[in-house]
């Protein structure tokens, strides 16, 4: 699905970001963790939601996907807050408000940073939602913390297969060079309209004139930089193969019509068409997973809490009482 170029923002009509979208408001107030990392000393963004009704004395954390930082939970945090959670959203290093670092990303990393910062807050028990890139981080914290997290819930993840089985290897070179290029708005604003089925503009395009916005930074080669390396991260580092591993209580609600495949642009059609099979995929997970329910969401692409907010929610929030 492609916008009509002649409605998409040129970037001359879009005000910059900066890459740690210092210009961008949160829809909650953002805080820093100092973590270490590669020798380097660096601050996590990350927002701490309090119950907005009586506390339920329960905590969620959420993992965002590649394309996004955590301002796009803002509906299901509202949410949460609402029914008595306490809800902590990081932007993991190399997204969002975070630094985008020249440093080596693993889940090992995000999900080791993230223990630390629940730690820092005196959180313990944790529910866990995870999206897209999200859900393999969220998938190897459950692994690395299985006496902490109550319920996982993944939400259309990636990760469902090993991506290195169809997609020949990239050079790091061939992926910055991708992304240092990725800067029209035109195939921005078509690459995140593709996310849904039935798109809304009210939904999308504020979510792509964000990465819109970043290109027109001075600074953009450390942000284009930082997404190869994510991007290797995630062909690199598979948790396909852990799925039996996982202890918790497991959602795990697909969109019927999501397609995505990360550097899907390398595969052949055929093995980029079995690779974005998220409904054959994820029932093949849920057998692997020992208390996994599936929900496939009809009509639906890759980001169902944006696409199907009440679907959505009338699955997740009652999952976590179970």
């Amino acid at each position: 699905m492609t916008s009509d170029a002649t409605t998409t923002p040129s970037k001359s009509a879009l005000p910059a970001l900066g890459i740690c979208l210092e210009e961008y408001d949160y829809p909650y107030t953002v805080q820093f963790f100092s973590v270490r990392s590669d020798l380097q000393q660096l601050k996590m963004a990350y927002m701490d939601i309090p119950p907005k009704t009586e506390a339920n004395g329960k905590s969620v954390v959420l993992f965002h996907g590649k394309a996004f930082g955590c301002y796009y939970f803002h509906d299901v945090i509202e949410a949460l807050a609402g029914a008595g959670y306490r809800v902590v959203a990081p932007d993991q290093l190399g997204w969002g408000k975070s630094p985008k670092p020249d440093i080596h990303y693993s889940f090992q990393l995000l999900a080791a940073n993230t223990t630390e910062l629940l730690d820092h807050l005196g959180v313990r028990d944790v529910a866990v939602l995870g999206h897209s890139t999200g859900g393999m981080t969220a998938t190897r914290f459950t692994l690395m913390n299985p006496d902490r997290v109550t319920h996982l819930v993944l939400e259309d993840p990636l990760g469902l297969t090993d991506y290195r089985i169809g997609i020949p290897p990239q050079s790091e070179e061939t992926l910055y060079d991708h992304e240092l290029h990725w800067t029209d708005p035109n195939v921005i604003h078509g690459y995140v309209e593709g996310y849904f089925v039935n798109p809304d503009p009210k939904v999308w395009e504020p979510l792509a004139d964000v990465l819109v916005r970043v290109t027109i930074s001075p600074d953009y080669p450390k942000w284009a930089r930082a997404a190869a390396l994510t991007f290797e991260m995630i062909y690199q580092q598979p948790v396909r193969y852990e799925y039996h591993l996982i202890a918790p209580p497991t959602l795990l609600i697909v969109g019927a019509e999501d397609h995505v495949v990360p550097l899907g642009q390398y595969a052949q059609p055929a093995e980029a068409k079995r690779l974005g099979d998220f409904v054959e995929l994820s029932a093949a997970a849920a057998s692997e997973i020992p208390k996994a329910k599936r929900v496939v969401v009809p009509d639906c692409g890759h980001i169902p809490h944006l696409e199907h907010p009440d679907q959505f929610l009338a699955e997740f929030l009652p999952f976590l009482e179970s």
